[in-house]
């Protein structure tokens, strides 16, 4: 049987903090403020896995109130997903994700988060597709006040 999933995800920027877009460290920008690395991107990946698979959400596996979560690294948790996911006889078909930002550019980046979410899922970076959009100044994304991520999965 093959299954859809689709996640969302949002968070605001803050200083201090370093930018992580899908594994992806981006230099040169304001981090995203969050429990774990506030790594959007990957964050709506896992939602969308766990959808598909009717496992329910990030915060039911790793509740932002858990300290062993704090400052985590998304793409570990993408990677115990994946596990999940695994484990409950599913294998995952595809990832179709956009960031919705003023700013970072994204485009430049695409290719290492796309070889960073397929190397935690363990598929084949074909099998993840990143784009990005903007908002055209509308919304918090608009004003430069934080990111936001959509993803979809598939699951067989």
């Amino acid at each position: 049987m093959t299954r859809a999933g689709i996640g969302f995800d949002a968070h605001p920027f803050v200083e201090g903090r370093p930018l992580v877009l899908g594994g992806v460290a981006i230099e040169g920008e304001r981090g995203l403020g969050g429990h774990s690395d506030a790594d959007v991107l990957t964050h709506a990946v896992i939602d969308a896995l766990l959808g598909a698979a009717a496992l329910g959400d990030i915060g039911a596996h790793f509740p932002s109130g858990d300290g062993r979560w704090k400052d985590a690294r998304s793409l570990d948790l993408l990677s115990q997903v994946a596990g999940m996911l695994r484990s409950e006889g599913f294998a995952i078909v595809n990832v179709d994700a956009t960031v919705i930002a003023e700013r970072p550019r994204v485009a430049p980046h695409v290719a290492r988060m796309r070889e960073a979410l397929a190397g935690a899922m363990g598929v084949e970076p074909s099998q993840v597709s990143v784009k990005a959009t903007t908002t055209d100044g509308m919304g918090f994304a608009g004003r430069g006040e934080g990111v936001a991520a959509l993803a979809t999965a598939l699951v067989q």
